[in-house]
């Protein structure tokens, strides 16, 4: 039997995506203002939003599967995180994306399109 996937699901795993690259950018960014004491981690506002970010995946993930859906439906769109860290890193960084990396990203974007059929 095949397990219906509510789209409200999705949206809250696109919006876990979302705050899963947010929380590796203020991670990187964090990272270059702690000094390496355990003071200096637990005290950096970067650090702790980055953390903040990454509860916030967790409770979408269990809003999303609460709420209905396939792990093989759900699962597969979170990696468009890579999308989203990718963007992110461009426009903060200005880290180019360059053809093979669009190409990467249309294959991730066909792959989780498959994965949603086959579930």
């Amino acid at each position: 039997m095949t397990e219906s996937t509510h789209p409200l699901s999705i949206a809250m795993i696109l919006a876990a995506s979302v705050c899963g690259a947010t929380g590796s950018f203020l991670y990187k960014t964090g990272a270059k203002t702690a000094t390496g004491s355990l003071a200096s981690y637990l005290a950096n506002p970067r650090l702790l939003a980055g953390v903040a970010c990454y509860i916030a995946v967790m409770v979408l993930f269990v809003a999303a599967f609460r709420k209905g859906g396939a792990l093989t439906v759900l699962y597969p769109v979170y990696a468009t995180t890579f999308i989203f860290a990718a963007a992110i890193s461009l426009f903060a960084f200005g880290t180019p994306i360059r053809p093979v990396n669009l190409a990467g990203m249309t294959l991730l974007v066909s792959g989780i399109y498959l994965m949603g059929k086959t579930s």
